[in-house]
């Protein structure tokens, strides 16, 4: 669905100011006029789709807003003995996995920490969903002296059946990493998001905080002391699904930068210092964490002169300089429509990743008027801003289809998401149980929009050509995940901390 010439040639004197603004050539993007999104309304609505997320039994009244879900997974742990209910179901799914789980409550945190006070109502819901998978997190980390649990239910079992959490039928296998089986991705990642928590939670519940501080601190010892990737223990659990491709190394360099910023411990300065120089990515995710440290760890060089830091600081600045359309040293596509485009499945999940860095390191920059170059191009905090919100605006439905990529947000959004519990009726409209194969037909394969709203699921996106099919059965660009949504917050914050200013 290309943009016709017609329109191409009508655009208007504000698209035109757009790419003044980015002060960026992103080659041959077509814009679509500006639009005006309500970045308060997108951000309430992207921290409500958690509680759709949840597993566990769920709160009453007002704190359980996404009223067609019920509780699910009561009995998880027990294969153990142990109790492991709680938590994210990771995506379209009924399984939890922890590695993407904990990233995503890192991402929350640090969004609470850097944008929390332009979140304004939404900083007392933003907590609540640190806090349901934190609670997890600290359960898996402490349920068994020797053990961190990461995950429960097959997948490969699960991912066989279409039915809703309320109804699970499959077995609820738990899995963890030990010293014989050791997981130093999963369990630096861990540390991270308690460590990141523990922050969040230090003024308003500071015995929690001191709990979450103190287990990630454990957590952490676990990942250098037993050091291999967590998909070498595990196999088939949690590969293909969330295989550890970029190695552990990037998560003890995450794991121990959080660290650093919960304690200002020299002893986690030394850890990095030790661990050496990390990969140049292009890249940033629940997988690759290496960009993320360098952003997080230059910060006390950009804001606090800490020659210690200035190494991150170039790191993050070369990343900086591959992302950014204009620079000589760019490897990221755009589509046609301005959107970030690194890899075909569940390309939003990059984009928003991405976009939190932009924000973030660009706030870091306006603080001090710090400018860097990629070559000959001098690269100030606006243009870091400017594209992130072009990327924020296009999720949000400034794109040549004019879809937002946020469900419930805008006039048109997805509607067949790849999601058992939205596209199945909820148990108060069909009581009786829909069983493993129960749930295909005439529930998955039906083109009828899904019977649930899940009001703001980020979906996987448009492909490269800003095509969108809403197919149910397309997985890679139908189906939510929470890391795309915890990555999305804290931009979004920002944004609409900007416009209420």
């Amino acid at each position: 669905m290309a943009m016709p010439t017609s329109t191409r040639l009508c655009l208007s004197l504000i698209s035109v100011l757009v790419v003044i603004l980015l002060g960026t050539d992103i080659g041959n993007v077509e814009l679509v006029q500006a639009g005006n999104p309500d970045y308060g309304d997108a951000l309430a609505k992207s921290i409500l789709f958690f509680q759709g997320q949840r597993s566990g039994k769920l709160p009453s009244g007002p704190a359980q807003q996404i009223t067609w879900r019920s509780n699910s997974g009561l009995s998880d742990g027990r294969l153990a003995q142990v109790d492991l209910t709680g938590g994210y179901y990771d995506a379209g799914d009924n399984v939890k996995f922890n590695f993407p789980m904990a990233f995503t409550t890192t991402m929350l945190s640090w969004g609470t920490l850097e944008y929390g006070k332009k979140m304004g109502a939404q900083l007392e819901n933003t907590r609540s969903a640190i806090r349901w998978s934190a609670n997890y997190l600290l359960k898996c980390a402490l349920a068994t002296p020797g053990r961190l649990y990461v995950g429960v239910g097959d997948p490969n079992v699960d991912h066989k059946c279409w039915e809703r959490p309320e109804d699970m039928d499959t077995v609820r296998t738990v899995y963890w990493v030990s010293p014989s089986n050791p997981g130093s991705d999963v369990a630096g990642e861990t540390a991270a998001a308690l460590a990141s928590a523990s922050m969040v939670f230090r003024k308003v519940d500071p015995t929690y905080s001191k709990l979450l501080l103190s287990t990630a601190e454990k957590v952490f010892q676990f990942a250098i002391q037993y050091r291999g990737a967590y998909s070498d223990s595990l196999g088939s659990a949690v590969c293909p699904f969330y295989c550890s491709y970029s190695g552990y190394k990037d998560e003890l360099v995450w794991g121990a930068a959080w660290l650093l910023r919960a304690t200002n411990d020299v002893y986690y300065l030394n850890f990095l210092k030790s661990m050496g120089a990390g990969d140049s990515p292009d890249i940033f995710s629940w997988d690759n964490k290496f960009a993320g440290a360098y952003v997080l760890l230059s910060r006390r060089a950009v804001l606090n002169n800490d020659k210690n830091f200035d190494s991150y600081k170039q790191q993050a600045e070369q990343f900086m300089c591959r992302i950014l359309p204009n620079s000589p040293s760019s490897s990221t596509q755009y589509t046609q429509g301005g959107l970030i485009f690194k890899l075909p499945e569940s390309n939003l999940q990059y984009v928003t990743s991405i976009t939190f860095l932009l924000t973030t390191y660009s706030k870091y920059m306006s603080a001090t008027k710090h400018t860097f170059n990629c070559g000959n191009l001098v690269v100030t905090s606006s243009a870091l801003r400017n594209l992130a919100k072009r990327q924020v605006d296009y999720i949000l439905g400034v794109n040549p289809l004019k879809m937002s990529y946020m469900v419930g947000y805008g006039p048109y959004y997805p509607k067949r998401i790849h999601h058992r519990g939205s596209s199945l009726p909820s148990l108060a409209s069909h009581p009786q149980t829909i069983g493993c194969d129960g749930g295909f037909q005439p529930f998955f394969y039906s083109s009828n929009p899904n019977p649930n709203i899940l009001v703001g699921a980020v979906v996987g996106g448009p492909n490269q050509n800003d095509g969108f099919p809403d197919d149910r059965t397309d997985y890679s660009h139908s189906e939510p995940a929470t890391y795309i949504n915890g990555a999305i917050v804290g931009p979004l914050a920002y944004f609409a901390g900007r416009k209420s200013q």
